[in-house]
């Protein structure tokens, strides 16, 4: 799968959370950028490793805080993976240099997972807009590649708007209007109450998960409807819950049955079905931006604009 992109493309590495364990999918997605046109630098945080982390807590805060004082900004801001780590960051960040930095540029800053708790406390004490999206080695770098993941990645940062569209099975039709956020679910949740946690109100929040039984995912969203979070949006779309498995003891409770318990109590719409997370397809979604949420029929269409996209657009990727 190839396209040709703007040399001028910069794209460079960070590693705010796990060290690159699968060296050889992370140099495949070094050379997948490459080949669609890309500069990439940064190539050493591929090489740093400090416990289970990509480097000390100090390498991998510079990552971030190297944005406030480039002289020149990249295009792209890539995450090589998630894991753990980016929560030991968030004290030291420079919000405000970062906040004067960063308005007004044309600078994609993307991740999933861990990198969640960078997002939320990017925008809440900086309101820097981010994306939810692919990662070097976990997304461009297996050996098959998503078309979805890819394609969708491109359109997305090409153009001051974009789309995405799924099936959604069971959903109610509706039409709602709000800032669309989300991420990982239990790095959402462990940032309640806290500064880093930001006060959207009347939002669509998507959320995702990995390796969670059903009871503890259940047990997180009760935590952001008891905190209130959940009564403040307009919509929850729920994403992939990889791994999610119940044991013998569940008795036949699964995920489906947590989701259920879920819709019967927070009064707004919830989606399913959205391609978000740990899997191979995965959207890219700017997060804090004006968003619509439509369902017609079982066919759900999520528009969103006002993000920072590249300034000279890209090709479409070619299978």
């Amino acid at each position: 799968m190839t396209m040709k992109a703007d040399p001028s493309c910069r794209v460079r590495l960070i590693a705010p959370s796990g060290y690159p364990h699968n060296r050889d999918a992370m140099t495949r997605g070094v050379e997948r950028l490459r080949e669609a046109g890309c500069e990439v630098d940064g190539l050493d945080v591929l090489d740093r490793t400090e416990l289970r982390y990509a480097g000390s807590d100090a390498q991998r805060l510079a990552d971030i805080n190297a944005l406030a004082t480039s002289d020149t900004l990249p295009d792209i801001v890539l995450s090589i993976r998630g894991g753990y780590g980016a929560t030991r960051l968030l004290e030291g960040v420079h919000y405000g240099a970062l906040r004067e930095r960063l308005a007004g540029q044309s600078i994609a800053i993307v991740g999933h997972s861990d990198f969640t708790a960078l997002q939320m406390a990017l925008y809440a004490k900086s309101g820097v807009v981010t994306f939810g999206g692919p990662m070097l080695g976990p997304d461009f770098g297996p050996s098959q590649l998503s078309p979805l993941t890819w394609r969708h990645f491109w359109r997305t940062l090409s153009a001051p708007h974009g789309n995405a569209s799924w099936d959604c099975g069971d959903a109610v039709e509706c039409d709602v209007h709000g800032p669309l956020w989300g991420g990982n679910l239990a790095m959402i949740c462990s940032l309640l109450q806290t500064p880093y946690f930001p006060n959207i109100e009347g939002g669509i929040l998507f959320i995702e998960d990995v390796g969670e039984p059903p009871f503890r995912i259940e047990r997180l969203l009760y935590q952001l409807h008891l905190s209130g979070v959940l009564g403040r949006q307009r919509a929850l779309i729920l994403g992939d819950f990889t791994q999610c498995r119940p044991t013998t003891y569940d008795n036949g409770y699964d995920l489906a049955d947590g989701f259920a318990q879920i819709r019967r109590i927070v009064g707004i719409p919830v989606l399913s079905g959205m391609p978000f997370g740990h899997d191979p397809d995965k959207f890219t979604l700017p997060f804090g931006v004006p968003a619509r949420l439509r369902v017609v029929g079982r066919r759900a269409s999520l528009d969103f604009s006002g993000y920072p996209h590249l300034r000279r657009p890209l090709e479409p990727p070619m299978t």
